[in-house]
Order: structure tokens, then sequence, then C-alpha cells
């Protein structure tokens, strides 16, 4: 699995990270979990809580998106955007 992480502050893209993860075994879901932690270390932001929405959206286009609301700190971003690549 290859996961694109971008971090955007008023329409323009600050940080953009991609990693790979691989796990053997698991469940896409569990794999996929995995993979945002990943990615949201890489990037040295909180991981976000994962709602409905996401859901819906990661299984219709491979990618979705984060507000700042879905975290329980302070962030320094207004939209984090995962995509499936």
């Amino acid at each position: 699995m290859v996961l694109e992480g971008k971090l955007f502050v008023a329409n323009r893209m600050i940080d953009i990270k991609e990693i790979v993860y691989e796990e053997k075994g698991v469940r896409f879901s569990v794999e996929l979990e995995h993979a945002l932690v990943l990615l949201c270390r890489e990037l040295d932001i909180p991981v976000p809580m994962w709602m409905a929405k996401n859901t819906h959206e990661f299984a219709a286009f491979h990618q979705t998106i984060f507000f700042s609301e879905q975290y329980t700190e302070k962030v320094r971003f207004d939209r984090f955007q995962i995509k499936l690549l």
C-alpha cells in the first residue's frame, strides 16, 4: 500500500509525504489504519478521528480529507488529505 498525505493551509499545500506500507495476512482496514498512523508520524501531526464520512469518501474515491475539527489537539493546518496511490 502506498499512501500519500498532504497538509493544506488556506488552500495552499504546505507539506506532502508518501509512505509504503505492507502487512501480510491482515484486513485492508487494519493495514490502512497502520499506514495512516505511520503517515501522521512522518508528517509530525496527531492522528485524526476517522468518521463515517471518511469511510464513504475513501471507499468511493480512494482518498479522504480530515479537517482541523477532527483533531483533539490544536493543529497548524486547515485540512489533511490522504490518497491511496
